[in-house]
């Protein structure tokens, strides 16, 4: 496995050579890009680790920049805003961040959020490479090698988020699992994430293959459990 490539996006000069200096005193290598058309043509161009994305840029907004290549790259995004509010971050979450972290910042704790999601991601590689390939549960059909989804014969088109949710969830059939549970599985440790992405994805998640509440159940104060009938 080679050294983790990181693109840092951001129209402010300062704080990409900030957080590039950082993250290469960390062992990363990083790749810069400072407006959205330069984002997109570098994640075409470039086998990148993980991304970290500011909202505010010119061309294309980072938001903007997220929605177009969400369904197409796997790898970890984590959005930067000065926008504080929690629907500012419900939004950032919706359309595809895996994180969302508000400026003024810690340059600690976003690397610390960094070195964790890249540990969530090894963690998976791992684990998807040990367990059975297909989950048939109900009319929903999942093949956990190629991340394909069908329900009654129909592909249905997930985020990489969505997907591990849904065969984590699956996994723990009957079993309640919490926000916080849930997000330590998916993302790696709790301790600088925001579990309120958990409540994102389950609502995308839902839209998708769950309209009539048929697998996914809120246990109301506790988190979700997962009822469809495994076979």
């Amino acid at each position: 496995m080679g050294v983790p490539k990181i693109l840092i996006a951001d129209d402010d000069h300062e704080i990409v050579n900030l957080l590039s200096d950082s993250l290469e005193d960390e062992g990363f290598e990083v790749v810069k890009a400072y407006d959205g058309k330069e984002v997109l043509r570098k994640l075409a161009e470039t086998d990148l680790s993980l991304v970290i994305l500011d909202v505010m840029m010119p061309e294309i907004d980072g938001l903007e920049v997220c929605r177009k290549v969400r369904n197409d790259i796997a790898i970890p995004i984590i959005i930067l805003s000065a926008k504080d509010r929690e629907i500012d971050k419900v939004i950032g979450l919706e359309v595809g961040a895996d994180d969302y972290i508000t400026k003024p910042f810690s340059i600690y704790e976003l690397v610390a959020r960094v070195n964790a999601h890249l540990r969530r991601e090894r963690r998976s590689s791992i684990f998807s490479s040990k367990i059975s390939n297909m989950l048939e549960i109900g009319n929903l059909s999942i093949n956990k090698e190629t991340f394909d989804v069908w329900v009654d014969g129909k592909k249905i088109d997930l985020s990489t988020r969505e997907f591990q949710i849904l065969v984590y969830l699956a996994e723990n059939h009957n079993r309640v699992l919490s926000r916080e549970k849930i997000y330590e599985a998916i993302w790696g440790d709790s301790t600088y994430g925001d579990i309120n992405t958990v409540t994102v994805h389950i609502k995308n998640l839902r839209s998708k293959i769950d309209q009539h509440n048929q697998y996914i159940r809120t246990v109301w104060g506790i988190g979700y459990k997962f009822t469809g009938g495994l076979q």
